[in-house]
């Protein structure tokens, strides 16, 4: 349905790797297991067979540097390379920002991670924090710029209102940026006085309408439950469904892609999804029963989310429709998980995914998704403008 153009695209990753700029110094390196270029070659790999380059320490995301923790809010220890001998952070610990003693004797900091294009995913706050520190301690920042895989045109959403600010949103930007990594490094350094000395190593060959499979790159899922590029395409919406009691789908092999939840009819549910006639997209009845996460060993119904035009699909206002749709197949029910969340201990975790509680309470009043999704107008402009200088494609 989607054929790949499959368009050359050299990473920043690679270009660093390339050139003698890392010669003689010792480095640290944020990265996790889909810190990998063309050839699946790991950025650890490639730092350590550079000549004259001593990598000095790892620090690794949510989920764990090599991303062997499945589920979120579950903190990684520190830890040891036996092959390499270098000391392994983690920025999902006891502390989520490097430390004086994990900067102590480091010439650079670099930062090679896959972002997923939403607000919420928190390895550019780890890049954040990391540019905080950096910044604190006298250590330059390299960040080697990655593809936003769902594209580099669109932006979708409110922004994140002041007061709201969590692990899973820290600055007012839509759920949907269309930025890539480096560029939001650049956005976060500047227009948040982050204070950092960074550098952006820039891709080439990429350009802004690409999605992650018109490219000649890899796709290694980015956390345990972003298995494909169909499933990063409509996160930007499902990912809502965590700060709720429905399902979305962890548990499954179609994470995000299935929702749905007990004693709702799959049928009659997709149905009037379908009804709604949202754009790029197709409602398919589906009964799942996830292995773990909500509802475990429990059936749900709902359904599974088809995109069938990428540049049409809207997944912000999709995951709203669905949302609202549930709470009208649900009647009386109470859709909304209850902190703690992401280390957020009082707000709702729904409101600090959307970024406020106007939304929720916007659908607890029966406001259709369409007429909610007209209220973002003005944050997306806003937000359009406000990154035009720091994009660099």
């Amino acid at each position: 349905m989607f054929a790949a153009r499959s368009h050359t695209v050299t990473l920043g990753s690679e270009t660093l790797v390339a050139s003698s700029r890392l010669k003689g110094a010792r480095v640290g390196v944020v990265c996790n297991h889909a810190s990998v270029g063309h050839g699946l070659v790991h950025i650890v790999d490639q730092l350590v067979a550079s000549d004259g380059v001593d990598l000095a320490a790892i620090f690794g995301p949510q989920h764990g540097f090599r991303s062997d923790v499945q589920d979120n809010m579950v903190e990684t220890p520190h830890a040891n390379d036996p092959l390499k001998r270098v000391p392994i952070y983690s920025l999902y610990s006891d502390t989520r920002e490097p430390t004086a003693e994990m900067l102590q004797g480091l010439d650079a900091l670099v930062i090679d991670l896959q972002d997923i294009g939403a607000r919420i995913y928190t390895y550019i706050y780890t890049m954040a924090n990391c540019l905080r520190a950096c910044a604190r301690h006298g250590v330059p920042v390299l960040v080697c710029d990655r593809p936003n895989p769902i594209g580099g045109v669109a932006i979708e959403g409110a922004a994140l209102t002041p007061g709201y600010e969590s692990f899973v949103g820290q600055f007012p930007i839509p759920m949907r940026h269309g930025m890539t990594i480096g560029e939001l490094a650049r956005f976060f350094n500047d227009r948040f006085a982050l204070g950092a000395t960074l550098d952006v190593i820039q891709m080439q060959g990429w350009r802004r309408e690409m999605l992650a499979d018109d490219t000649d790159l890899p796709w290694v899922m980015p956390s345990p439950n972003m298995p494909t590029l169909d499933t990063a395409i409509v996160y930007p919406g499902t990912v809502l469904f965590e700060g709720t009691l429905l399902s979305e789908g962890r548990g499954t092999t179609r994470p995000f892609e299935l929702v749905g939840a007990p004693g709702v009819q799959a049928e009659s549910f997709a149905k009037a999804m379908n009804a709604l006639d949202l754009p790029g997209v197709v409602f398919r009845p589906a009964v799942f029963e996830p292995t773990f996460q909500k509802h475990a060993r429990s059936t749900c119904g709902g359904c599974q989310i088809h995109v069938t035009d990428r540049t049409a699909f809207r997944p912000v206002v999709t995951g709203v429709a669905l949302i609202v749709m549930f709470r009208q197949h649900m009647p009386g029910q109470d859709l909304w998980r209850q902190p703690p969340y992401e280390y957020e201990k009082e707000k709702l975790p729904f409101d600090i995914l959307s970024g406020s509680s106007r939304l929720r309470e916007q659908i607890e009043a029966g406001i259709p998704a369409e007429r909610l999704a007209e209220g973002w107008r003005e944050d997306e402009t806003a937000f359009a403008e406000a990154r035009e200088p720091f994009l660099l494609y």
